[in-house]
């Protein structure tokens, strides 16, 4: 049996899977807020309660927002700030009494879907998780590919590639990383929701701009216009370097239809001679890929090695 946990901002939720994939349990906590051994001692204890409950033992794979420095072994770069600078595996495996596996969520969400979701039986798979931020997560073979500082595949924080006009060239928007012009402050959500207040001084969430601009509200068509046009050439400079088979798309703009039919042939007009539209397609497992992903985590023959370690911190806790 495997356990993932996917540690958010606001909430944590653990989910149990068993031998099939199959989904034994499923439980949501609020995450603890500002205080580093509080999470740790939630984390432990919604595992405690899970096996309790199921009256079996099993892998413990963790998805939080950053990722673990492979050289100091604290995490970094995450936004529930209070993990920062703290060795979350090595805490855990410690109030748990067995080994854990921490990755990047986005990682976990590439994992989830290659293993049995929308990229299952690809053998090179690039997910992005397009809402309130910008991130990606690559998986070759069934296999998450995390680079020698664990940042292989966060692209929202490279430059908008090819700026043209006088606004992303001259004017670009302040990214929450400090710099300027990043993807994730052209292509988010919340970018564009910016971006179109200041175009209109009408403020819309972006399902409701997408709307809009279906519907004929010209400022909308001509926003959502120049967002494909931003992140199909984002998506583009992917392709050009890695040439995934399939571009999987979560997050809150995943839900918006329209990108499966506008992308792809943009995305193909600016990659470096594709022989055809990029393959983007929709996720599966929804908000469910990252903790999913996070149980996945452990592969068969890794869950067969670490079984015996498990069942010794068992026999120590009777």
């Amino acid at each position: 049996m495997r356990f993932g946990i996917d540690v958010g901002g606001t909430k944590t939720e653990i989910l149990a899977l068993g031998d099939r994939g199959e989904e034994l349990l499923r439980h949501r906590i609020p995450t603890p807020r500002n205080n580093y051994e509080d999470v740790v001692r939630a984390l432990r204890d919604l595992v405690y309660a899970a096996e309790l409950k199921l009256s079996n033992r099993g892998s413990v794979g963790v998805a939080i927002p950053g990722t673990v420095s492979r050289k100091t072994g604290l995490v970094k770069n995450a936004n529930s700030t209070c993990l920062v600078g703290h060795p979350l595996d090595k805490d855990l495996e410690a109030a748990l009494q067995r080994p854990v596996r921490i990755e990047n969520d986005a990682n976990c969400f590439a994992l989830s879907e290659a293993t049995d979701g929308a990229a299952a039986g690809y053998d090179t798979v690039f997910a992005i998780i397009a809402g309130t931020g910008i991130g990606g997560g690559i998986c070759i073979n069934g296999r998450v590919l995390a680079g020698a500082n664990g940042i292989a595949g966060e692209w929202g924080h490279n430059p908008l590639p090819a700026p043209r006009g006088k606004q992303e060239v001259e004017d670009p928007p302040l990214c929450h990383c400090g710099r300027h012009g990043c993807i994730e402050s052209w292509c988010s959500g919340p970018a564009l929701v910016s971006l179109y207040e200041a175009r209109t001084d009408r403020r819309l969430n972006a399902p409701e701009i997408f709307d809009a601009a279906g519907n004929g509200d010209g400022p909308a068509a001509a926003e959502v216009d120049a967002f494909y046009d931003r992140f199909s050439r984002s998506i583009a400079a992917v392709v050009s370097i890695l040439d995934p088979h399939v571009i999987v798309l979560g997050g809150g703009l995943s839900n918006v239809a329209s990108l499966y039919s506008e992308l792809p042939p943009r995305v193909e007009r600016y990659a470096f001679t594709p022989e055809g539209p990029a393959n983007i397609v929709k996720n599966k497992h929804g908000d469910s890929s990252g903790v999913r992903g996070a149980a996945w985590l452990w592969r068969e023959e890794e869950l067969a090695a670490a079984l015996p370690q498990i069942e010794f911190a068992r026999r120590r806790q009777k």
